[in-house]
């Protein structure tokens, strides 16, 4: 890509940019292989800041780590809720008996 259009996908907002890396992803073996192999979040954030600098979007970690569907790709990874209430409970655990008959 040449700098003009490097620097014009740089000031795409944050969520057009990572839909675009979304959309790079389909398809893409080797980086989706290297995100399976990931052992937590932080290295599918470093793997996916790689993607991201390759393509010239210059999105940040925190982007990464704070955007759907990344965010939640990452939580997933790490097993960790997005949402916590009370004790430190998922919010799934605290909910108890809701939604059941």
């Amino acid at each position: 890509m040449g700098d003009t259009a490097s620097s014009e996908l740089r000031q795409l907002p944050v969520g057009q940019k990572i839909k675009l890396l979304v959309k790079a992803l389909d398809g893409a073996q080797r980086t989706n292989e290297a995100l399976a192999q990931c052992s937590d979040g932080e290295a599918m954030l470093d793997v996916l800041l790689e993607a991201s600098a390759k393509l010239g979007l210059g999105l940040s970690r925190r982007e990464l780590a704070d955007t759907p569907p990344i965010r939640d790709w990452v939580w997933w990874k790490n097993k960790q809720a997005l949402l916590t209430i009370g004790d430190n409970k998922p919010r799934y655990q605290q909910d108890g008996g809701q939604g059941r008959s």
